[in-house]
């Protein structure tokens, strides 16, 4: 056996492996990744955990119309559209205009000029408006409100001049209508009501006119009386020159 085994070889022979690292050809989508094994997705599929499901409320039973019901009840609404009602109570001039594609710098801008003219220019949703306008004698003005829109509000009608006169200068403000001392007024309506004199100097034409007629009927009534005086005064004269006449012939004498 010592002849068979050779003494330079050892009798328990140790193999060490040889490690090679390979690099994946193909690129990995973690996106779309690659579906696994028939087996393994059935394992996977078979661990999948199952929660109960929710019950279901009654407002899923409900109508669009039913679920938005509510929106109406919302109280800050309900303290916008007491906003909205007040403004119309109290302003002498209302006017609607439609509001064209407009950057807030510019409705900035034209806000600031219509507030030094006592002008406010307000904005509101439709929901709001017809909240506030619902059963009023305003609700003739619901129909302007389709699309985006801003409102003028002001204490004094005789404003209106300067409204018109600052809103030609921005074209993407487009006027609808107004009100007017709780009177509905289309677009030239409110044109036309522009060009008419301030309450004040129509009050002083009246005055004058009716001056004018009081006293042409006074002088109409008192002209045969002056014209009497006037007779009596140029006889009256008449006869001092005849007495003074005969005082001088009797000096002479």
């Amino acid at each position: 056996m010592a002849t068979i085994i050779p003494k330079s070889l050892p009798l328990v022979r140790t193999v060490t492996p040889a490690l090679q690292f390979l690099r994946f050809r193909g690129k990995i989508n973690i996106q779309r990744p690659k579906e696994p094994h028939y087996e393994r997705a059935r394992v996977i599929a078979v661990t999948q955990p199952k929660y109960p499901e929710p019950p279901k409320a009654v407002t899923c039973f409900r109508t669009r119309a039913q679920r938005t019901q509510h929106q109406l009840d919302n109280p800050y609404n309900e303290i916008i559209a007491r906003e909205v009602r007040n403004w119309l109570d109290h302003s002498k001039l209302v006017a609607i205009f439609h509001l064209n594609s407009i950057t807030a710098d510019e409705v900035f801008r034209v806000r600031v000029q219509l507030y030094k003219q006592n002008l406010h220019l307000k904005s509101y949703g439709r929901k709001i408006i017809g909240q506030a306008v619902e059963g009023t004698r305003y609700e003739a003005i619901l129909p302007l409100f389709h699309s985006n829109h801003c409102i003028i509000f002001s204490p004094d009608q005789q404003k209106i001049s300067a409204l018109l006169k600052i809103t030609r200068k921005v074209p993407q403000m487009v006027l609808l209508g107004g009100i007017v001392e709780e009177t509905m007024l289309s677009r030239n309506e409110l044109m036309a009501y522009a060009q008419m004199p301030s309450l004040q100097a129509a009050q002083a034409q009246l005055v004058q006119t009716l001056n004018q007629a009081a006293g042409h009927l006074v002088q109409q009534l008192q002209t045969h009386q002056n014209n009497f005086v006037q007779v009596l005064d140029v006889h009256a004269k008449g006869e001092n020159k005849k007495e003074s006449a005969v005082d001088e012939t009797q000096e002479k004498l």
